[in-house]
């Protein structure tokens, strides 16, 4: 995925506030919520899904090594404190959007399974090795993709490396899901073994009628 980063300093939005309906911190939601999405938009062109290594929107230097002999780092755009507003946890170690509907755009991708792109950054606890992957069934549906992981694919792996000095615990990444048509997409997520299901609605909300 190819990715530009701004060097504009963007503002910390502040921790994951509770995500169930009709919570009290919605104006704050929707606040942290462009803040991130603002600093993702700088970083990469609509529809581009690739992605090169770049500095963080607070300074720090990514890194693009290897982290105590693991996996290569994926290149993040932001380092934070916490989730930010707007944000719902899955599981221990990943954020996503909160947002009951994600817009898409034509991709331009070759693929029928790509043809429409939502791009939304994706918060992985620092230190954490993420993989994530589409549901069974929507292999020829959807494509997700991270950091650099290249083509829009069904399956995905973030490695968020902590930044130097240590003093972020979350650190965001551009990127996004394709969809052959605006749906209700089932994600999994597995971390420390665990695996947690996630649906997002691209183009259209996850209601009764829509969710897989």
């Amino acid at each position: 995925m190819s990715t530009h980063a701004g060097t504009t300093r963007t503002p910390r939005a502040p921790a994951l506030p509770d995500s169930g309906v009709g919570s009290r911190t919605g104006p704050i939601a929707r606040w942290g919520f462009l803040c991130l999405a603002l600093v993702l938009s700088a970083c990469t062109p609509a529809g581009d899904s690739r992605q090169h290594s770049t500095r963080p929107a607070d300074g720090a230097e990514p890194s693009t090594g290897t982290s105590g002999g693991g996996p290569p780092c994926t290149p993040s755009v932001d380092a934070l404190p916490a989730p930010p507003a707007g944000y719902r946890l899955v599981g221990k170690d990943v954020a996503v959007p909160d947002a009951p509907v994600l817009s898409p755009e034509d991709s331009g991708e070759a693929d029928p399974a790509a043809r429409l792109f939502a791009k939304w950054g994706l918060v992985v606890r620092a230190g954490r090795v993420v993989d994530l992957r589409v549901a069974p069934g929507w292999q020829d549906k959807a494509r997700l993709g991270w950091g650099g992981t290249g083509t829009p694919a069904a399956t995905a792996t973030v490695h968020a490396c902590a930044p130097e000095g240590g003093q972020a615990q979350w650190l965001a990444f551009v990127g996004g899901t394709w969809v052959a048509r605006a749906s209700c997409v089932p994600l999994i997520v597995t971390s420390n073994g665990q695996d947690d299901r996630v649906t997002l609605g691209i183009g259209v909300p996850c209601d009764k009628t829509t969710t897989p």
